[in-house]
This record gives C-alpha cells, sequence and structure tokens, in this order.
C-alpha cells in the first residue's frame, strides 16, 4: 500500500567524508543493480511554434536516441487535448535503433517514421559538423507547411504526446537545449548514470541503495511518488535512502520489497525524517554510519513527480550480468504507465467519476473487472467502457492531500483459470471551483436543471478550499431572466426578497464549504413563462478573490399552460359552423351519386345465356365475397 511520508527536517549538519574514505562512487559498467525511471518533461532539445495554424494540420516531430540497445518496443501515446479530434495530426517520428508501438485516441493521425538506416538518419552520416536536426526541421517545414513542435528524448520508456496548437507560440521552431516542453509533452525516461562502490575493507553483506533528488529551486514539485519493486527473493539487509530538499513529501508504493528506509518505516506509522546530508560522500558516509559498507546504487536524478525504482536479484558490485538492456515493462508497470497517462479520473467537490474505455486497455488484456479500494465499489461495464461514479466519502477515497482524492484502481485480470490482480494507486484533483445544484426537495438528493414556477426550489453552493474555509463567504446569488431584472436572492449570506429562506447546511468537512437555501419563482399575473432562466453564485474571501458559477436552468409551469387562455368564441363558432357546412355538402354529394346511378342499374339487361367458360366465372362471382366488376351489377 502506499504511504506518505513527511518531507525531511532541514540538513543542520553534515557526517564528516572520512567515513567514505576508501569507497569512490564509480560508474557501473556491467548490468545495473536497480532499474531506475522518471517522469519529466525537459527534453535534450525542443521548440514549439505556430507555424501550422494556417496548415491543415497539426506536425509534431518526435526524435529519439538511446544510450543502449532497447530490447522492448518503444510506446508512444498520442492523446487529444480537451477530447478534440477535428483538426487532422501528422506525426514524423525518428527512432534509432528501436522500434515503436503509436497509440492514439484520434483516428486521424498519419504517422511518417524514419528508421536509422534511411531517410534522416542516412543523412546524418554525410553531414559532419552541421546538426542533422536543421535539415529534418527544414524537411518537415516544406512539406507540411509548418511545425507544431519539435522533441528530442533520450532513453526513453514511453513518451505521451499532447496536441494542441498555440497561436502564443514563437513563429518559428528554433530548437533550445534543455526545452520544457510540458505543455505538450511528458515522458518517462531512463536513468543510466548509476554509480556503486564497497568499502576496502567490508565484511558486511548490507547493501544501500540512494536515490539523490537534485535541488531546483524554481521547480514547482512538492510531492514525489516512488514505486519500489523487489524480486521476489529479496533479502532484508538492504537499506533504501532517499534525499531531496527540505519541502518534499515522498509518497511511497512498495511491491514485494522487505527493506529499510532511512526516514520511514515501512509501517504505517509514521516517523520524523533523519537529518541527512546533501553531497555525494556524505550521503556514502550516512550510509556507512549504519553499517551499510556496500553501496549497490547511487543515482542523481532530477526532482520529478513519478519515480520508479525496481531493484535487481544481482548485485553489482560482486557479479557482472551478460547483458545490459532495460527490463521489459510487467504487466504492473504496463497498467502503471497506461492508467497515470488515461487519467480516466474526474473529480467535483463531492463526487469522484471513472470512465475507462475498453480499446484504451487492449495493452494489458484480459480486464475483466474493475474497482477502487473498497472491492464493493465496482464499476458498471457495457461493450464499449468500465464506468464508476461515487461520492468522495466512499469506496475508500481519502482526503489526507490538499486538493486531491487518493484510491486505488483494481484491475482483475483473467489469465486461464487464475483470477489476479494489479493496483494502481492514483490521486484525482479536486478542482478549485464554486459548484451550483438545483433540487426539487429539501433532502438535496437527484440534483436537476428545471425550475418549476410558483414552486419551493432548493439550492446548494459548495466549494473546497485547503487553505482556510471559514473565510469562505457566500456573497451573492440571483436569478437572471432574459428580458427582465435580476431577481436578488442572496445578498451577504442573507436571504434577499419574498420567498427567499437560508437553510442549514452541514458541516465542513476537509475544507468544504457548503451553502443552502430556498426560493420560489413566480410569474406575474399575464406574464409569460420564459423558456430559460440562468442562476448565478459569487462566492470568495474578505479580500478581492471571487469564484463565481452560473448554471443554466430549464423553467416549466406546472400550474397552467403557459401564456394561453383558450380559444375565444367567435373562433369556436367559426370552426364549428364550418365543420356542419362540409358534412352537409358531403352528404348532399352522397345522395346525388345514389339517385342517379340505382337507376341505371335497373335498366341493364342480364344476360341468360352465356358460354359455359364465363358462365361458371359468373356464377363464382356471385357467391363470393368477392369484388369483381361484375359482382355489383349481377347483385342488384
Amino acid at each position: 500500500l502506499p504511504h506518505r511520508v513527511p518531507p525531511p527536517l532541514p540538513v543542520l549538519c553534515h557526517p564528516t567524508s572520512s567515513r567514505a574514505e576508501g569507497c569512490n562512487l564509480q560508474p557501473v559498467t556491467a548490468e545495473p543493480p536497480v532499474a531506475l525511471s522518471y517522469a519529466t518533461s525537459t527534453v535534450q532539445r525542443g521548440c514549439v511554434s505556430s507555424s501550422s495554424l494556417g496548415s491543415g494540420h497539426e506536425v509534431h516531430v518526435l526524435s529519439i536516441e538511446w544510450s543502449k540497445a532497447s530490447a522492448f518496443p518503444l510506446k508512444v501515446f498520442v492523446t487529444p487535448r480537451d477530447g478534440d479530434c477535428s483538426r487532422p495530426v501528422v506525426l514524423v517520428l525518428l527512432c534509432t535503433h528501436c522500434a515503436a508501438n503509436v497509440t492514439s485516441l484520434c483516428p486521424d493521425l498519419l504517422v511518417r517514421t524514419v528508421s536509422a538506416t534511411q531517410g534522416w538518419g542516412h543523412l546524418q552520416t554525410h553531414l559532419e559538423g552541421s546538426p542533422w536536426r536543421r535539415p529534418l526541421l527544414a524537411w518537415a517545414r516544406e512539406t507540411y507547411g509548418g511545425i507544431t513542435s519539435y522533441s528530442k528524448v533520450r532513453d526513453p520508456r514511453w513518451v505521451q504526446l499532447r496536441l494542441g496548437e498555440d497561436a502564443g507560440s514563437p513563429p518559428d521552431c528554433i530548437p533550445r537545449e534543455h526545452f520544457d516542453a510540458v505543455l505538450h509533452l511528458e515522458t518517462e525516461v531512463f536513468f543510466h548514470g548509476v554509480k556503486s562502490c564497497s568499502h576496502g575493507d567490508a565484511q558486511s553483506t548490507k547493501t544501500a541503495h540512494i536515490v539523490h533528488l537534485q535541488p531546483e529551486p524554481s521547480s514547482p514539485i512538492t510531492e514525489v511518488n516512488l514505486t519500489l519493486t523487489c524480486p521476489e527473493r529479496a533479502m532484508n539487509n538492504q537499506i533504501l535512502i532517499l534525499q531531496s530538499r527540505a519541502n518534499i513529501t515522498w509518497s511511497l508504493s512498495v511491491n514485494n520489497c522487505h527493506i529499510q528506509f532511512l526516514l520511514v518505516s515501512i509501517s504505517s506509522i509514521m516517523i520524523p525524517g533523519e537529518l541527512l546530508p546533501d553531497t555525494e560522500q556524505g550521503l556514502v558516509a550516512k550510509a556507512f554510519e549504519k553499517n551499510y559498507s556496500v553501496i549497490a546504487s547511487y543515482s542523481a536524478i532530477p526532482t520529478s513527480t513519478r519515480i520508479s525504482l525496481e531493484i535487481q536479484e544481482h548485485d553489482v558490485v560482486r557479479r557482472a550480468p551478460a547483458t545490459s538492456t532495460p527490463p521489459a515493462p510487467t504487466v504492473n508497470s504496463l497498467a502503471h504507465m497506461l492508467l497515470l497517462m488515461l487519467e480516466p479520473w474526474k473529480c467535483t467537490d463531492e463526487t469522484m467519476e471513472i470512465v475507462i474505455a475498453r480499446s484504451h486497455l487492449e495493452p494489458i488484456k484480459d480486464v475483466v473487472n474493475i474497482t477502487l479500494r473498497d472491492i464493493s465499489c465496482q464499476a458498471e461495464k457495457n461493450a464499449t467502457h468500465f464506468m464508476l461514479k461515487t461520492p468522495l466519502s466512499h469506496c475508500g477515497t481519502s482526503l489526507e492531500g490538499r486538493g486531491h482524492a487518493n484510491n486505488e484502481l483494481i484491475l482483475s485480470l483473467a489469465t486461464g483459470a487464475v483470477l489476479r490482480s494489479v493496483r494502481v494507486a492514483f490521486q484525482c484533483k479536486i478542482p478549485r471551483e464554486l459548484f451550483l445544484r438545483l433540487f426539487p426537495t429539501a433532502a438535496f438528493e437527484a440534483p436537476q436543471t428545471e425550475l418549476e414556477v410558483n414552486k419551493e426550489t432548493f439550492v446548494q453552493v459548495s466549494m473546497r478550499w485547503e487553505d482556510h474555509p471559514a473565510d469562505l463567504q457566500l456573497k451573492e446569488c440571483w436569478l437572471a431572466v432574459p428580458g427582465r431584472e435580476l431577481v436578488l436572492l442572496v445578498q451577504g449570506g442573507e436571504a434577499r426578497g419574498a420567498g427567499v429562506a437560508m437553510l442549514e447546511g452541514p458541516p465542513s468537512s476537509h475544507g468544504r464549504k457548503i451553502w443552502r437555501f430556498r426560493f420560489t419563482y413566480t410569474v406575474p399575473e399575464g406574464g409569460r413563462v420564459p423558456f430559460s432562466a440562468n442562476l448565478k453564485c459569487k462566492a470568495g474571501l474578505q479580500n478581492n478573490t471571487i469564484f463565481e458559477k452560473v448554471l443554466e436552468v430549464m423553467v416549466k409551469d406546472g400550474w397552467r399552460l403557459p401564456n394561453n387562455r383558450g380559444l375565444g368564441l367567435a373562433a369556436v363558432l367559426g370552426i364549428t359552423f364550418g365543420a356542419f357546412l362540409i358534412g352537409a355538402l358531403l352528404t348532399a354529394g352522397l345522395w346525388y351519386i345514389y339517385s342517379h346511378t340505382r337507376p341505371i342499374s335497373k335498366l341493364q339487361p342480364v344476360s341468360s345465356t352465356a358460354p359455359a367458360s364465363e358462365s361458371s366465372s359468373t356464377n363464382h362471382s356471385i357467391g363470393s365475397t368477392q369484388s369483381t366488376p361484375c359482382s355489383t351489377s349481377s347483385m342488384a
């Protein structure tokens, strides 16, 4: 289960480096003892531009490079911004010495792939002293009329490309080093700079792993989610040391590990962090101080929101492996990557909704059921989707994080006759906005968007404010009817106007403030009932922080037909006289036809002799109920 680790105490002391003498950290050249990857949006080189706005499509150029040969296909996920797939997209993908699987939620996607032995990969060998990326970008610009984004990524585990164009981008895509591509790209990259060492006279088999997040003063990251995975035959003589700046909170998800932590235990009881040095030699000395004389891995990486650390079965200091390729993704890691990429959860101030298309789960295979942490909360499923909606107070959801709801998605997989489960912890962001709901009764259940005239309507206004919920105030609420003056309902937290009354709301919980009131909307006698209206409310702090919400409601009149007094007397008499006249003329016409056709039929002679073939036919017609051209005259 995931555990939240409080930020470490400020660094006040530095162990002397003398304890680390005899242990010089060196890069691992054989198979590394850990597989470490972290999420980032900073690419080696990149740029964005608005040059594709004038063309008929977006154009994204993605270049992939590897420090070592990749043993598994690269996953590239292309997702639309705000679900808009209306604009065609071109993806130019250069992946050297690798295979790539491109998955897109938009059907209108054209992928141009270039391998290392053709096209621009071949051109690179003929451009000594000239960066090959410039001809590539020039070719893309000339071929497609513009470039939306360019990103060069090194050693990715997966890449998520977010579509969308920005008119505020520069007119030309000019690559820059260490480009922040947070608006359109996120990737998880492997870290190949692992170092290790052991003390010269070490006799102990206790080993340490160190993850050192490099300080970035301008980074907005305050929480790091670390997923730690150990082999089945994991030994319990290892320690994991986590070092970061003081305001970082660690959230740990531990899988099959019996390992000691320097900052916090694996149990649910949190203990204060220990003072840690902020240098390489100081951290090594700290491990030796704890009697861990083998530094199996030391990794200095940028601060990231998500880190994946897999401890391998071998010890790099004592045994050299045969290969150095990264491991293939497991079902667990694939599920984590896919769901964290899709982010199928959406939260309001009181509900959590999860919608997952079955087609998006195809890489995982055999998903038969999805639940939350409380397994009684099962998702409804049909042929295309898994769907689940629950209040934030149910299904094991915790609201410990500021502005986040924490839970787990549990995927049940049917592999033959064996049923296994994969747990993926997630955080659902609760939007900091005002929510406005209309209810038909004082029970405040089943919200609606209909406002009935001359009938009490119940309104709930709510918002989550983690900082100081008591300071939130309901400033104003009014009803805006087209063509009429505003109907003021609430002002300064007090009811205004006839038929308006403030109601007592439930107490604040986890920073959520709720206001409730009722009102009755009346229409003047003879007035027209509007088709729709807008209910508006404002809330905020005592200063100028204001949040506003508008709810469009449909207006209906359950007591009388709106603007309809029935037909006048003259209209009724006119319709009656017209109907009488039409009936009289129709009757006269039928009588005229009858009176002129009956005598003529009596004067027609009936043949007594007929050919044998016709006689049998005539007799049959006379005695039959079938209608023939002669049947009427014969009967007469």
